[in-house]
Order: C-alpha cells, then structure tokens, then sequence
C-alpha cells in the first residue's frame, strides 16, 4: 500500500489501538505524532516517558510552553507531513488531517464520557480525575490549534474520509470497519 493514513479524534477515544491494527493488517509503519511531540518534550529537560505522561503535571507544564511557543508544534506538523507524504504509514495526529491533500483521513469521535472511561480504565484513574484531564486537553488542544491554523479541531471533520462514533464498538469493530474502508480507498 503507497498512501499513508491518518487517524485524528480527541484525547482518549481509541487512536492509537487503530492505528496499530491498520498498520499490521496493510503492513504499514506506525508513528504516534504524540510520541515525536514528546521526544522534543525530552530535548527541552522534559521526562516525558510513559503513555500516560500527557496527564502529568509536566505534561500540562509542556502544553502551555507550546501554546506560548508555536516552534513545537510546526516543526511537529511539518516532520509528520513529510512523513505522510512518503507513503507507507499510518500517523496518529491532532492535525495532520487539515494540513496534507492525500492519503486516507479517518475521525473516530465519541462522547466526553466514553473517552473518560477509557482514561480511567487505561490509566488507572478516578472517574473524575480523567474526566478533568480529558476535558483540559482536548479544549486547550483545540484552541492552540484554531490560534496556529485557523481550523476548528472537533467541529470540522469536512476533511475525513471516514468518521466512525466508538462510543457503542469495542475495539476490534472500529478495527474492522477501518480495515474495510480503507481496502475500498485504496
């Protein structure tokens, strides 16, 4: 397969288990653009190991460096586009989506408290502490991102070519109907 996909959503909704199915089914490579923005975290004195380091207090502290700095996040975007534009991958990523013309764009959408549940299971967290976490993110997120492209992360999935609601699928059936569509997009 040659063209590169793409998979957006909010904090928590099952991005990153996508991702990694569709890159083993089409044998692809798998990048996290989390895990690139987290790498720059580390040359900036940042100990940003662990999945779930996003949550932390450091984590938070990083957020606001990036949306005092924009540098972070366009050399993010611009490493990912190049990347994508390649072929052969399968990127997770805020916003990737807005900012290439090709490839195979997919948004897995669900509720605040499905995305809160998952938080909560995954990261081993109260109810209302993911609640919080997910809720900072994805609004702090979606300001820094309208600031820095003037796109309304969230509200504007014109770009997709898929979108699917995971608040009612298990993993494996988001699984399944991304592999479907894709087999028909490529």
């Amino acid at each position: 397969m040659k063209k590169s996909i793409v998979i957006s959503g909010p904090p928590a909704v099952g991005k990153t288990t996508v991702a990694k199915g569709l890159a083993e089914e089409f044998h692809l490579q798998y990048l996290s653009g989390g895990d690139v923005l987290k790498e720059m975290a580390k040359e900036q004195g940042f100990d940003s190991d662990g999945d779930d380091w996003w949550d932390t207090e450091d984590g938070m502290k990083f957020l606001k460096q990036r949306e005092e700095n924009s540098e972070f996040d366009k050399k993010l975007d611009d490493k990912l586009i190049a990347l994508f534009n390649q072929g052969g991958m399968v990127i997770t990523s805020y916003t990737l989506p807005w900012l290439v013309d090709n490839g195979i764009k997919i948004w897995l959408q669900g509720s605040h408290a499905s995305s809160t549940k998952r938080m909560q299971t995954r990261d081993n967290m109260s109810s209302e502490e993911a609640y919080e976490i997910t809720k900072k993110r994805f609004d702090r997120n979606k300001a820094l991102y309208k600031k820095l492209y003037n796109f309304n992360f969230g509200d504007d999935t014109s770009v997709f070519d898929l979108i699917i609601n995971t608040d009612h699928l298990t993993a494996q059936q988001v699984i399944d109907v991304t592999k479907e569509t894709v087999r028909k997009l490529q």
